[in-house]
């Protein structure tokens, strides 16, 4: 067995509080040690490790800025939360994970202040996060809620229904877009495309830096001048987007992994004075920082007990066969019989065991007559996102 490896730094942090005292480079050499200590422990006892490990300086970063747990921190799918729980005072616990007793693979509001909504899937943090800030401003009280999201979370109906509300009623929310343009299984749909050309829009980006950046050096009534400017080279570059239509101010997107980048923009919109939703767009990659998870991400999505240093996971006990195979089996001995029969998947083929039949039955007429490219129809109505 690997030895554990050598956290110094993270070894000095008991609440989140000690990272507001930190230098940026200190908050570097503390992601390294939380990357290590998370795949460490999920090495132990298995789980959902790539998610993690894609959120690790945004875990850092969002700790280090906001005021937890007065401010509140929500996160969708909350598989990808090792981080924040290693962080918020269950590090000594972090081996229990998913045991019996242990923590629980999820954010749960009974096991810390630090989650103040339990979350298992998919797509609820922005509905949550908007019913905080409602509460928070309608009692008189002064936090931030800030909401983290998947980009497959982010294309099912219950976050554009909460985005709808929150540009309505001008709430003072705070949504984190984590994008790893990887789900469970291929990304698919309109959001997914969406998505890939903002990220390409860099010239958007680096306008509204510089400008940013000049503002800062200028007085007042010319910083004015220059936000102004802002709001017209987005509109002009990037003809506004759909989250600005929303009524959400977007910033974005971002290097998710970049902690001088990250943190100047988390201190600027924690202490902005715009009233109204911000989306920020923070673009990650799953299982970074790990060759084996960043090289094979669906693999190490969820995963068994491992070897540290090959990456090689720990094959499981015969049993007998699980119910998605037989699910699966029952189901393509149906169809081979009948061929009206066809299955849907909300963007979860291999964990519902659809895989197999997509590969028996790649091909069938679709409802419109038209050839479809496969009789297994993965529809993304929701997607199980880390």
């Amino acid at each position: 067995m690997p030895a554990p490896p050598l956290t110094p730094m993270l070894d000095r942090i008991c609440t989140p509080a000690d990272l507001r005292n930190l230098s940026t480079a200190q908050l570097k050499r503390l992601a390294a040690e939380l990357r290590a200590e998370t795949i460490d422990a999920v090495s132990v006892t298995g789980g959902h490790l790539g998610a993690s490990l894609g959120v690790i300086e945004l875990t850092v970063a969002l700790h280090a800025v906001f005021d937890t747990p007065q401010d509140r921190l929500i996160w969708d799918v909350g598989h990808q939360a090792y981080p924040h729980k290693i962080l918020t005072v269950r590090r000594e616990r972090i081996r229990t994970l998913r045991q019996g007793g242990g923590l629980s693979g999820f954010t749960r509001r009974a096991e810390s202040e630090y989650d103040p909504f339990g979350a298992a899937y998919s797509s609820p943090s922005i509905s949550s996060g908007l019913g905080m800030a409602v509460a928070a401003a309608l009692k008189g009280e002064s936090r931030h809620v800030v909401a983290v999201i998947g980009d497959g979370a982010m294309s099912a109906g219950m976050a554009y229904e909460a985005m709808n509300n929150a540009g309505a009623s001008k709430a003072n929310l705070i949504v984190v877009l984590n994008d790893n343009d990887m789900s469970i299984a291929p990304p698919v749909g309109a959001m997914s495309a969406y998505l890939s050309r903002l990220i390409s829009s860099r010239p958007f980006l680096s306008v509204r830096d510089r400008l940013a950046r000049l503002a800062r050096y200028l007085p007042q009534p010319l910083e004015r001048a220059a936000q102004r400017t802002d709001e017209f080279a987005r509109s002009l570059l990037n003809g506004g987007t759909l989250f600005e239509e929303m009524g959400f101010y977007y910033v974005g997107p971002i290097e998710g992994h970049d902690l001088d980048h990250l943190m100047p923009i988390l201190h600027n919109l924690r202490d902005t004075e715009h009233q109204g939703p911000i989306l920020l767009h923070v673009v990650t990659q799953k299982g970074k920082g790990y060759p084996p998870a960043e090289e094979s991400a669906d693999k190490y999505h969820g995963v068994s007990k491992f070897n540290v240093v090959t990456g090689q996971q720990a094959k499981a006990p015969p049993d007998p066969p699980s119910y998605t195979k037989v699910f699966s089996q029952a189901l393509i001995a149906e169809a081979a019989n009948d061929e009206r029969i066809v299955a849907v998947t909300a963007a979860m083929p291999s964990g519902t065991g659809l895989d197999a039949f997509a590969k028996r039955f790649p091909h069938a007429p679709s409802t419109s007559g038209s050839p479809s490219s496969m009789r297994s129809l993965s529809r993304p109505a929701w997607r199980r996102r880390g």
